[in-house]
């Protein structure tokens, strides 16, 4: 079964107009990749309810949702802004997932300081955002996620502004939770670094004005055998 559908979806942005066609299954992380502007964050808004298509379908676990409120859909979404509330506690954060009350019941407060411990943070349930490095807190972001139980995660370029090795522990820490979990969930993750693509993705799709131009494994499409994909990577000797 696919996960994730969208079907002769079209967006228009200003004067671009996008159409997408991608059929993600079940289980699958598929990477996104593309110049600025191809429309991949768009393509996750669509996904998550925040944008509205002009015409076509979004199907969600088979189910049609184009006119569903972001609350509505089956979805997690990571950002590269962790989105965390700075006035909140790290513990807060997390259970805002499973328990949106000022009040937290004991379960809520348990389940959310399981899920920090989880992520390497076992020892900062009370700890204000600000107190937290730019990775730790996007630790807490990946936690309340995870702690939803979604069954499809949207990242997009969450690790964008970490350096290379904390990036790369980032990507391996969501394989480690999502190996984790008795139902892994279906990912889409937008990323302008292709070597993540490859170390994690089972397929990436390559946008490339308001389309999705190739989809393929991540060894396929990054050779740079496709000229639009090596153009992008830098790989065109044209």
């Amino acid at each position: 079964m696919n996960a994730v559908e969208l079907e002769s979806v079209v967006f228009h942005h200003d004067a671009a107009r996008m159409r997408f066609d991608l059929a993600v299954a079940a289980g699958e992380w598929l990477a996104v990749i593309g110049p600025s502007g191809a429309g991949k964050s768009t393509l996750l808004d669509l996904l998550a309810g925040f944008l509205r298509p002009d015409s076509g379908t979004v199907r969600l676990e088979g189910r049609d949702v184009t006119r569903a409120s972001p609350a509505e859909r089956p979805v997690s979404m990571v950002f590269q802004d962790d989105n965390l509330f700075p006035h909140l506690t790290a513990e807060r954060n997390v259970a805002l997932g499973t328990s949106p009350t000022w009040r937290l019941p004991a379960e809520a407060r348990a389940q959310a300081r399981a899920a920090l411990a989880r992520v390497g943070l076992g020892g900062m349930a009370e700890r204000l955002p600000g107190e937290l490095s730019g990775g730790e807190r996007q630790r807490v972001a990946l936690a309340r996620a995870f702690l939803r139980e979604r069954p499809i995660l949207l990242l997009d370029e969450p690790f964008a502004a970490l350096g290379p090795a904390l990036r790369a522990e980032m990507l391996d820490l969501v394989a480690q939770l999502r190996a984790g979990t008795a139902s892994p969930p279906t990912i889409v993750m937008v990323t302008h670094h292709p070597g993540d693509a490859a170390g994690h993705a089972d397929r990436v799709a390559f946008l490339e004005e308001g389309r999705v131009a190739i989809v393929g494994p991540p060894r396929e499409v990054l050779s740079g055998a496709d000229p639009r994909v090596a153009a992008y990577l830098g790989k065109d000797k044209g």
